[in-house]
């Protein structure tokens, strides 16, 4: 047994029930409660530890990652960079003590930072000729290749644009190396593989790096590779991270066939949510809107997928089980999501079926009539306060007014909306800390630029512990076992020097925690405690 005491134990996001110690046995907590009670149960075997008066929370939930995009972003070049010839020159540094031929790739670049914006974009030929190179947008939704890089993929002055994507032009029609949305996947099939054994690798050493931001949770959105890949650390005892696997469209049919459920799995990994794909993103200004764009009155977006089609992929998920996450970040592309979400819950009490846990990925922005119905239909709002900061300025020019209603966190929870929070890592960081801060704030990180980015829409740390905790427990049908701290739970905890309830909305930002444990073993320590 482990008995952490002299703590302060804030077991849920209820911060004004604190408690002074627990008690830990075979990973599950046994015990909450006074310093003289939880000892009692101590033994000679027992581990007994101080804590000084330290606070201790629930472990973290990051409801909306990449994984296998995040590990691999961690060997990438760095391309968020203010500059666009920052981004050059450490391309070029990479060239330099890279083989004649392989590949180099990157990861984070966003034009709306630079003050040319795309008007460089041809100098990305220069860096080398001897390798091709492929950087990914910070959206994820865009990607930029050299001349080399396109060779290789036979993209070329006759080549059409696929299905909701775009190939990037010049002036007389040849491919100027941007690729938008589904254009992207041109590339797949060209670019290294990351898969096996270097997968697994690669994804337990991402663990670590979460678990130093307090993260013991996540929702993953990434494939059918990432998932092999954490079924073998499952087997190997070595995830120590409860992991909710989404599953993309294209293996709806696949995990029907094979009788794949939403919530099925073990106690680190289990089954989510079917991912779809309504609109883009901001950035590139592909997110579906419901009129123009402030800067292209030509340019409303794309919807990829209309309301017919996800009712129809909803009829299939929902009556073999499977719950449904729809990305959507535009206006029109959250209204085509609801109004498709309504017709999927009038057909599962039409077939008595249970009405699973749906969910919107993102809720970037919604029109004002549009506050309420995502609580009318008991729909989640999966969102990323972090995105926010990036953001506003961003949304602010293409959007215009309309930003009123961006990461309407205070809207939706006044309109009854459960609310679920992660950072979409790789595109933002998945500090948990930065995306507390964000939501609370709803400020840019430079304390020079205190300004808060539509306050209304600000909410409070309790709601937003809520959104990292429980909640997500909640929807993903294991809050019997995480999201708070209390007997009958895994013992998936943090510490952290301060509590946070107790410092300035603008230190939130800087904390991180002295350690996280999951299932009762520390998994992360600054310091041996």
């Amino acid at each position: 047994m482990i008995i952490l005491q002299n703590a302060r134990i804030i077991g849920s996001e209820n911060h004004s029930s604190i408690s002074e110690a627990l008690a830990i046995h075979d990973g599950m907590i046994v015990a909450v409660g006074r310093n003289a009670d939880v000892l009692s149960l101590a033994d000679r075997k027992s581990e007994i530890l101080d804590m000084h008066g330290k606070t201790i929370l629930p472990g973290l939930t990051d409801s909306h990652i990449h994984l296998q995009h995040l590990g691999r972003s961690l060997t990438m070049v760095n391309c968020e960079t203010d500059q666009i010839q920052d981004c050059f020159d450490r391309l070029k540094d990479r060239s330099n003590v890279t083989a004649v031929g392989d590949w180099i790739l990157g990861h984070g670049w966003n034009q709306n930072q630079w003050k040319g914006g795309f008007n460089d974009i041809a100098l990305l030929h220069q860096v080398s000729e001897n390798h091709p190179i492929f950087i990914t947008a910070k959206s994820l939704h865009a990607a930029w290749a050299n001349k080399r890089a396109l060779e290789i993929a036979g993209i070329t002055r006759e080549t059409t644009d696929p299905s909701d994507g775009i190939i990037g032009r010049n002036d007389e029609g040849y491919p100027n190396g941007l690729l938008f949305e589904n254009a992207m996947t041109m590339m797949n099939e060209f670019i290294p593989a990351h898969y096996g054994q270097t997968l697994v690798d690669n994804l337990h050493a991402t663990l670590i790096e979460l678990w130093k931001t307090g993260i013991t949770a996540v929702h993953d959105f990434d494939g059918a590779e990432c998932f092999s890949a954490l079924q073998q650390l499952d087997r190997q005892k070595k995830l120590m991270l409860r992991i909710v696997k989404s599953l993309p469209l294209q293996n709806l049919e696949s995990a029907v066939q094979t009788g794949l459920r939403t919530g099925f799995g073990s106690d680190f990994l289990r089954i989510g949510s079917v991912k779809l794909f309504a609109d883009g993103a901001l950035g590139p200004q592909t997110a579906a809107m419901l009129e123009s764009y402030e800067t292209n009155r030509d340019n409303s977006g794309i919807l990829m997928l209309s309301r017919e089609e996800i009712i129809q992929y909803g009829k299939i998920a929902t009556k073999n089980g499977l719950s449904l996450a729809i990305h959507a970040i535009g206006d029109r592309a959250n209204r085509e999501v609801i109004d498709a979400y309504s017709e999927i819950r009038q057909y599962e009490q039409d077939h008595h079926l249970p009405g699973l846990h749906h969910r919107i990925e993102h809720v970037q922005v919604l029109a004002e009539q549009d506050l309420n119905r995502l609580a009318e239909y008991n729909i989640i709002a999966s969102m990323q306060p972090i995105h926010l900061v990036s953001d506003m300025d961003t949304a602010d020019h293409f959007w215009g007014k309309r930003s009123r209603y961006a990461y309407a966190f205070n809207s939706l929870l006044q309109n009854g909306t459960k609310l679920i929070f992660g950072s979409d890592s790789p595109v933002e960081s998945f500090n948990p800390f930065l995306g507390m801060f964000a939501a609370l704030t709803r400020s840019k990180f430079d304390p020079l630029s205190p300004s808060s980015w539509f306050p209304e829409e600000k909410i409070t740390l309790e709601k937003i512990l809520a959104a990292y905790t429980i909640n997500p427990a909640v929807i993903s049908d294991w809050n019997d076992k995480i999201g708070s701290i209390s007997t009958g739970k895994f013992a998936d905890l943090i510490v952290l020097p301060v509590n946070p309830f107790e410092i300035e909305a603008f230190e939130i930002k800087d904390l991180l925690p002295d350690a996280t444990m999951v299932a009762g073993q520390w998994v992360w320590q600054e310091d041996e405690l």
